[in-house]
């Protein structure tokens, strides 16, 4: 299927690895022009051959900035992709452990450098009648299910697409959300990110616990999601081919979240 994408200039955050990489390659593929943030490059975002921006979204000024370089690389923007979130520290910790500056961090990363940069772009997405999509969480829908502080800025982060859907569609703007249960990245598979803070929480190898995880999360499929798999998603919300989709919610999460 030709998904309308040829030429039309995206913007991609959390572009370095995991989901983010899979949006930008994906998009590459479809003849997008990609601008491609990330706090630090890696070898396999340069290959995509995307404009990489580096820039720390969670700072303040972060997200005007990248907009800015964006804008000025590829002129006005068509897409935008606010994939940015996890976090960094001990995401494990249990509420009681989790102070202020903890809460403020994961906000700041997983709503806070979303909001920013949809503020940014979106005179540019207004202009052209463009399209955005927000990469939550399925924590949003059970947020006893990881970090209260990750989950709930998620929600949140969901609540904002629907308000911005209904604030901007009737302008041309179409912004979706989709959210993913447990994806084969470093949140869950680097032994320093979340899946291997908790395995030293509960006192199991980190190989035991990701082999474990599809069915303790209630997976129908018996695996992790993989990157490329959201990304189709996304991509796919992307394009004008969806443009009757506009302030939805996709669940990719091989079944997790029971309710209708």
């Amino acid at each position: 299927m030709d998904l309308q994408l040829k030429d039309k200039a995206a913007l991609v955050t959390g572009a370095s690895r995991g989901i983010g990489l899979a949006v930008v390659e994906q998009l590459v593929a479809e003849g997008a022009r990609v601008v491609a943030v990330a706090r630090s490059t890696t070898p396999e975002l340069r290959e995509t051959g995307a404009y990489v921006v580096p820039a720390d979204l969670a700072a303040a000024d972060g997200p005007e900035q990248a907009v800015a370089a964006a804008l000025a690389e590829v002129g006005e923007l068509d897409l935008l992709v606010n994939n940015v979130g996890g976090g960094d520290g001990e995401l494990a910790a249990g509420f009681l452990n989790l102070d202020d500056q903890a809460w403020r961090q994961l906000f700041e990363v997983n709503y806070f450098a979303t909001v920013r940069t949809t503020r940014a772009a979106l005179p540019s997405l207004l202009r052209q009648r463009g399209a955005i999509v927000n990469v939550s969480s399925n924590g949003a829908r059970m947020p006893a299910n990881g970090p209260a502080p990750y989950t709930t800025a998620k929600a949140a982060l969901t609540a904002l697409g629907k308000a911005l859907a209904e604030e901007f569609g009737p302008q041309g703007v179409r912004v979706n959300t989709v959210s993913p249960g447990p994806v084969r990245t470093a949140l869950w598979t680097d032994p320093a990110g979340y899946g291997g803070q908790l395995a030293r929480m509960l006192g199991v190898p980190h190989d035991d616990l990701l082999a474990a995880l599809p069915q303790q999360t209630g997976m129908l499929t018996g695996r992790l999601i993989e990157p490329a798999e959201v990304a189709a998603l996304v991509v796919q919300l992307c394009s004008p081919v969806t443009g009757s989709i506009v302030g939805a919610d996709y669940l990719i999460d091989g079944g997790s979240v029971k309710t209708a």
